[in-house]
């Protein structure tokens, strides 16, 4: 009994010093596309400045875009980069928009956070730093991948789905 409270105590100790670690801000490092916290404040919603400069996580089926259809491309709401097609996009019902490729392996990076105690793959975009949502391995085929976006870190734009 005492050694199972103990690991409880230290399971529960060492995931609160893991999630009451302050969240980071978006990817460290120089970026095309940078501006000051004030600037980014003024140009994001709150929704969108949580998200992309502070990596929140929007709620589930929060956003229209989980269940758009059309076709396009889903540009970074922070810079206005391309980083997502329609022609990758798939229906993971998870609530939030699903990708199984970026629309070219430089509109995305990735770095790894341990925010839920095991480590994640977390994706941001490679122009302005801006946190999109993490990158797992359960997605369908031809890469195996879903990147689970935030919707609120994507502006839509219809049409062609390849940038222009």
């Amino acid at each position: 009994m005492i050694r199972r409270n103990f690991l409880k105590a230290g399971v529960a100790a060492v995931g609160a010093v893991a999630l009451g670690r302050k969240a980071a801000d978006a990817a460290e490092g120089k970026f095309p596309v940078s501006h000051t916290e004030a600037e980014w404040k003024k140009l994001l919603s709150p929704d969108q400045y949580a998200v992309l400069r502070q990596e929140a996580t929007e709620r589930p089926f929060s956003s229209p875009l989980n269940a758009n259809k059309k076709a396009g491309v889903y540009n970074c709401a922070g810079c206005d980069t391309a980083v997502y097609s329609s022609e990758t996009k798939f229906e993971s019902g998870t609530g939030w928009p699903s990708f199984w490729a970026p629309i070219s392996s430089e509109a995305v990076g990735t770095t790894t956070d341990y925010k839920l105690i095991y480590p994640r793959t977390e994706v941001h975009c490679a122009t302005c730093g801006g946190h999109l949502g993490h990158v797992f391995d359960d997605g369908p085929k031809p890469t195996g991948k879903r990147h689970c976006i935030n919707g609120v870190a994507l502006k839509f734009n219809p049409g062609a789905a390849q940038a222009s």
